[in-house]
């Protein structure tokens, strides 16, 4: 008799401490996976060069939608017209919403477009793949995790690359769009911040402190580096970037921009996926959702 009570007394323990890991599982927030944000990359590069209007370019948009819906995610469409050096040529962002406790919003952006080239294949697995395969996964993690503060808004730019040479308004025209329209219809108020990732994979990682980014920004994004024992890869080295985060500048809104242009394959036939490193993807992903909580904070003072 006391065998078997010794014996019940054990599985309901048993019962009681499986039922309380299962608790403590669903309430822990999901993890970065750099395996899924690597995965990304590669299936991007399958596809090729995608430079804006090209139908390699719509088929990583449709990847990019089908990745968000099975994250949870009904994203939409932004398309544009765009006058370039070539020509008219169509474009389009893709947003994707997660709802927060207030409608003000934080954005976290990558183009996904790559630098057209006629001379040579270019597959840009990092310059853009890696930026917008760490976006896509860091959906997944915040669309599993608790409601945020404020509104998370998924921006994907098309159309970042310049036809040749990088002057005038031959660049950035996914960025340039999407705050032109929202400054037309008036929903550019409720953007409070912007998080912008550009050439994230590199192996050795190094980001410099863009000086057109906004200080308090930076500081957060850094402060978080430094407490993930990262801090080596994020250098207090000025540096003046121009990249899609210049017209949220100019609009008035924060916005930090982090990307490594210390990537000697950088627009050549060199960024190929080898290129690009898992734990660089690592690195940033947790760097990111490190830094927004605090950039919550800020923003809700």
């Amino acid at each position: 008799m006391q065998g078997d009570v010794r014996g019940a007394a054990g599985r309901a323990l048993t019962t009681v401490c499986l039922v309380g890991a299962a608790a403590a599982a669903a309430q822990a927030p999901a993890a970065f996976d750099s395996t899924r944000a690597y995965t990304h990359v590669r299936e991007q590069v399958a596809l090729g060069p995608r430079p804006a209007g090209s139908p390699a370019n719509q088929r990583t948009r449709e990847y990019i939608i089908r990745t968000l819906a099975a994250s949870g995610y009904k994203a939409v469409e932004q398309p544009f017209e765009a006058s370039t050096p070539v020509g008219r040529v169509k474009m389009a962002n893709i947003i994707a919403t997660l709802p927060g406790g207030r409608a003000d919003r934080i954005v976290l952006a990558s183009h996904f477009d790559t630098k057209p080239f006629e001379d040579f294949r270019f597959v840009g697995a990092n310059d853009s793949g890696s930026s917008t395969g760490v976006l896509l996964e860091l959906a997944r993690v915040l669309r599993a995790g608790p409601k945020p503060a404020l509104t998370l808004e998924f921006l994907f730019f098309d159309g970042e690359e310049a036809w040749g040479e990088w002057r005038d308004l031959n660049h950035t025209y996914g960025s340039r769009h999407y705050v032109t329209a929202g400054r037309a219809s008036g929903t550019l108020a409720g953007l409070k911040a912007l998080v912008l990732l550009d050439m994230v994979g590199d192996r050795g990682l190094n980001f410099r402190r863009d000086t057109n980014s906004t200080p308090w920004l930076t500081d957060i994004v850094w402060a978080a580096a430094r407490r993930l024992g990262h801090g080596t890869h994020f250098l207090d080295d000025p540096f003046a970037v121009e990249d899609d985060h210049i017209p949220f500048l100019k609009a008035g809104v924060p916005s930090v921009d982090l990307i490594d242009l210390d990537y000697a394959p950088w627009h050549t036939a060199g960024d190929t996926l080898d290129q690009v490193s898992a734990r660089s993807l690592q690195i940033v992903g947790d760097v990111v959702l490190a830094a927004l909580p605090e950039i919550q904070a800020r923003l809700l003072k």
